[in-house]
């Protein structure tokens, strides 16, 4: 089905300059930071009420996720069965799954299309408000990190709900995405979201809330670090390995500039990172099998991950199109993934197209 082209919309409701102080006394919390942005027409009511919905969820994520390896709280074991995407689901993963779930059964959402189900998930029935929305999560991305102490994530994308059957009607453009953004659950909790005008981020405090930092990520246009497991190399094309080479040639190489390579392993620290500082993640498409279309999936990780690179000033492609533009042929749909600061992307895309 056919939608209206919202990152159009999103471009006629930039947030209203304001200096935040003037508005409220003391620490800016996420509750009234949506409620702000309702008054300003920058999202609906219905999307506020689904992002509050989320950090609920996150909330209890981020506790279990600190205590995982505790007696009673072996979250990084195997359950015994592997998700739609064939990989190995953690006790975790379950977890979160169910803890977003739960959390949305609150909120105005139709629809909840979950990496870790087999097809949409039609929610009850709301009694007093109209469910317009979808929304669409990756519940933990990362979990392989799960005992390894490194940083995972929650990602997420808020849709118009489909119009007529889920399961047919529920693959859109990335451009129908009404908000986006992930939360991170490393030394810091945090919230990155985009509502179409912006990318924000907000840290869990002390006291259990999300409370609005003063960063506000602007990915720099170049920057010398790349995010790439080097591990494939012997599977990739001949463009991606000609980029490569002049990434590692440094100052001697077509770049004129030495580079440093970064790899965590885990999507929301890697793109944590360049939204911090700027440089290019990679996972294009390779021979192995299951790899022809790339790695990471459009609805769950590629989709919301490329709306938030755009509002922070980055470009995010499959080496060819735009990921915003494409739609998925089915819900647990893969991609080539290339994203961050825009000359870095630029280069890449001049030497393997």
């Amino acid at each position: 089905m056919s939608h209206p082209p919202v990152h159009l919309m999103h471009n006629q409701l930039e947030m209203p300059e304001y200096n935040a102080q003037a508005f409220f006394m003391g620490p800016i919390m996420l509750d009234r930071y949506l409620d702000k942005a309702v008054q300003t027409s920058v999202c609906s009511a219905d999307v506020a009420a689904t992002i509050k919905a989320l950090a609920i969820a996150a909330r209890k994520i981020a506790g279990m996720t600190a205590q995982t390896g505790l007696p009673d709280a072996d979250y990084g074991a195997l359950v015994g069965d592997q998700n739609q995407d064939g990989d190995d689901q953690k006790a975790l993963d379950v977890l979160a799954d169910e803890a977003v779930y739960t959390a949305l059964l609150e909120a105005p959402v139709a629809v909840y299309l979950s990496e870790e189900k087999d097809q949409p998930v039609q929610m009850p029935e709301r009694k007093n408000t109209e469910a317009g929305l979808m929304v669409a999560a990756d519940p933990l991305d990362g979990s392989s990190n799960i005992s390894t102490n490194l940083s995972v994530g929650t990602i997420f994308s808020v849709l118009p709900a489909p119009k007529g059957d889920a399961n047919s009607d529920c693959l859109m453009s990335g451009r129908a995405q009404l908000a986006a953004g992930y939360f991170i659950y490393g030394p810091q909790t945090c919230l990155l979201l985009t509502l179409g005008a912006g990318l924000h981020v907000f840290i869990l405090d002390g006291d259990g809330q999300f409370q609005q930092s003063d960063w506000v990520p602007e990915i720099p246009a170049s920057a010398p670090e790349f995010a790439l497991n080097m591990a494939n190399r012997r599977f990739w094309s001949a463009g991606i390995t000609t980029y490569v080479d002049a990434l590692l040639a440094g100052k001697d190489g077509d770049f004129g500039q030495h580079y440093n390579m970064r790899w965590c392993g885990s999507l929301v620290a890697d793109a944590f990172r360049i939204f911090r500082r700027g440089g290019i993640f990679l996972y294009p498409a390779d021979a192995r099998q299951g790899y022809e279309d790339g790695r990471l999936r459009l609805v769950y990780e590629a989709h919301p991950i490329a709306f938030m690179v755009e509002q922070a000033g980055g470009v995010a492609s499959d080496g060819n199109s735009a990921i915003l533009d494409k739609v998925a042929a089915h819900l647990h749909a893969r991609t080539p993934f290339i994203f961050g600061s825009k000359d870095e992307v630029g280069r890449y895309l001049d030497l393997t197209q």
